[in-house]
């Protein structure tokens, strides 16, 4: 489904935005693929922050989020508790980790994609189409030249960006793989390759669509990588391929 991107922008100039129209340009047909929006801009028909995944059930019983009804609806579809489980994964991983790892191959740049940050948009088949940002700044590097402007936060080095942004995705991963789990098999060594996909897959992908250096993006990746396994996920107890998910 196509998207005018007139929709998509935030109202005002800000290093998010200028770099959420390069990830647009990745694949213009379908410009909310890699891009996020700023909450601050946005109604919240059809939106939910993954903080909800947390969240104590309110009184109706019925927990704040939509994980259990997107399954509901994949599962209504392939008739396979795995695949669809698998499917609804995929989508949050790709939501949670393969939108900035997309931003960090392209342009070592990384929003924050941590549970109390994020939100997703569902559209008419209770797919995620998009997600959102409370806090729209970007981390950067020292040699950025957006480093010390308004709207960033600078690290030291990739190392540094790469381990904070697996950390936050962390938070994230691991409130919606608990919400996930309380409706349908979750198996830890495939949600872990799913992550790892969504990693190769932007470092693969990106430089392609960009026209950008294709071992920066590579290098990039595999940082990405390592991060998440210093924080102990195993993205690497099997060889993923990138287009697995």
């Amino acid at each position: 489904m196509l998207h005018d991107r007139t929709h998509d922008e935030p109202s005002t100039t800000t290093p998010l935005a200028h770099s959420c129209a390069r990830l647009r340009d990745i694949s213009p047909d379908y410009p909310r693929v890699y891009a996020v929006a700023t909450m601050a801009d946005q109604g919240r028909r059809r939106w939910w922050p993954l903080a909800a995944c947390t969240e104590t059930p309110g009184t109706s019983g019925a927990p704040g989020h939509r994980i259990g009804h997107m399954y509901a609806r994949v599962l209504d579809d392939l008739r396979s508790p795995h695949a669809a489980a698998v499917q609804v994964a995929a989508a949050l991983v790709h939501a949670i980790v393969g939108r900035v790892a997309a931003l960090a191959v392209l342009e070592a740049r990384a929003w924050d994609p941590g549970v109390d940050n994020l939100w997703l948009h569902l559209d008419n088949d209770a797919g995620i189409d998009w997600a959102g940002l409370d806090d729209p700044r970007l981390r950067v590097l020292a040699d950025d030249p957006l480093a010390g402007t308004p709207g960033t936060v600078t690290l030291p080095c990739e190392r540094a960006l790469h381990v904070w942004t697996a950390h936050r995705c962390l938070t994230s991963l691991t409130a919606a793989r608990t919400a996930l789990g309380a409706v349908a098999p979750v198996d830890p060594t495939r949600f872990a390759a799913l992550v790892a996909d969504a990693v190769l897959g932007a470092a693969t992908q990106v430089p392609v669509r960009a026209g950008t250096s294709r071992s920066v993006a590579h290098r990039r990746g595999q940082g990405l990588l390592d991060a998440f396994e210093l924080l102990g996920m195993p993205v690497r107890a099997r060889a993923p391929l990138a287009a697995a998910c």
